[in-house]
């Protein structure tokens, strides 16, 4: 074992929450620890749309450029693929007034944007352990004692013990593990699995990102960066399971069981119950394999709990029918760091910083959670996705509505 190493904070998990939230510290004089698992770069099942009230803050964690000149263009037009139904109208700007350049969001892949934020804190002096897991929290008097393992089987033991008042996980809400923030919960038959893939010289529209609704699940595309088109979904996991059991693997990719791979019965479901999906995709190239994760467990949770804080999924999420994911990390990283700076050494001033950071977090966030889980449980209900379509076609401007009331124009407080 190594020599244990004392942070001003220990920060669990490399996504965009865990490493905004380090960086945003260490620019303020923390010594930070960054933790995690995976090397980088790594895809990442994710909906990889990030919106535009968010550009201000990408400035101020000083990687806005190098934002901007990788992702893919400006999404302009939200819609509406289900069945034969295919929709469109205008995507709200951040800012209001006609549209200019810098009001829309823009899409980059995880493999880019994790890449790019852990780069940019390592610059500003975070220490990164990679690929390194937790294995175990301590208490030790006033601080708490992080054990974490090297994945590296060549590493001896590879176990170090790292030192901080405050730990952070930032490790999202589907992987289990021994941690008290880490959700381990049996799995059901309504559970939401997510998938996600890269295709090249797909025929969507640039500037459209289209919600998709089908038998069981929903997703969505968009184009990102490299001319890539980015598709994910979440599909129940018993729908799945009958799909599976339905179809008939493809002669030249046969399977022991007889049935498709997950992702195979995934994608088939997808080209045949949404026109704008097969129009999108059918001249494209799959851009390396498909992506599984899950179950989502969309909710809010505690944001300070057992002396640990959270950010991103691990505090809260919403259903991804609304592409808030991405956005959500980065602003809990921003209300975060703010109550951090502010509080006083100690276990006191840590609870009352939890308490503070814990009603942000609602004020800003509670709204597009609920909205989230109302449109997901339509969505999801026999008949939602006809029901859906039928109040679309009729009404097209519920697609701006909605992409407003998921907070996609909504000011980052304290951001100004």
């Amino acid at each position: 074992m190594r020599r244990p190493s004392t942070h001003d904070a220990i920060v669990i998990g490399a996504g965009p929450a865990g490493t905004s939230l380090a960086l945003l510290l260490a620019r303020r004089g923390w010594s930070v620890a960054i933790v995690e698992k995976k090397m980088f770069p790594r895809r990442k099942v994710c909906g990889e749309y990030i919106s535009a009230s968010n550009l201000a803050l990408l400035d101020r964690l000083e990687v806005g450029d190098a934002w901007r000149a990788n992702a893919g263009p400006e999404i302009r037009r939200v819609g509406f693929f289900s069945g034969a139904t295919c929709i469109e109208a205008p995507m709200p700007g951040a800012k209001y007034g006609p549209p200019v350049e810098g009001a829309f969001g823009r899409a980059l892949g995880r493999d880019m944007l994790d890449h790019l934020l852990l780069q940019a804190a390592r610059s500003a002096g975070a220490e990164i352990f990679q690929p390194f897991r937790p294995v175990a929290i301590d208490q030790d008097g006033e601080m708490q004692a992080v054990r974490i393992q090297a994945k590296d089987e060549n590493s001896g033991d590879g176990t170090t013990v790292l030192r901080a008042q405050v730990v952070v996980a930032a490790h999202g809400s589907w992987e289990p593990g021994p941690l008290p923030s880490q959700l381990n919960k049996a799995s059901h038959p309504s559970d939401l699995l997510g998938f996600k893939a890269h295709f090249t010289g797909a025929s969507l529209a640039s500037d459209l990102m289209p919600l998709l609704i089908f038998p069981g699940g929903y997703g969505g595309m968009v184009l990102a960066d490299h001319g890539r088109m980015s598709i994910s979904c979440c599909i129940r996991r018993d729908v799945l399971a009958r799909l599976r059991m339905n179809h008939v693997s493809e002669p030249d990719r046969p399977r022991q069981d007889g049935h498709p791979s997950a992702a195979e019965a995934v994608f088939r479901h997808l080209m045949a119950s949404c026109r704008g999906v097969s129009d999108a995709l059918g001249g494209a190239c799959l851009d390396g394999p498909w992506l599984a994760a899950g179950p989502i467990r969309p909710g809010i949770r505690a944001c300070y709990e057992k002396d640990i804080f959270r950010v991103g999924n691990a505090a809260g999420e919403s259903h991804p029918i609304i592409a808030e994911g991405i956005s959500m990390a980065l602003q809990s990283s921003w209300l975060l760091a703010a109550e951090l700076a502010g509080a006083s050494s100690g276990r006191a001033g840590r609870e009352a910083a939890g308490r503070r950071y814990q009603a942000a977090w609602k004020r800003l966030f509670s709204t597009r959670v609920y909205a989230a889980a109302a449109i997901a449980r339509t969505a999801l209900c026999p008949g939602g996705a006809a029901l859906m379509g039928a109040a679309v076609r009729s009404f097209p401007q519920a697609l701006t509505l909605g992409a407003h009331m998921s907070g996609k124009t909504r000011a980052i407080p304290g951001l100004g």
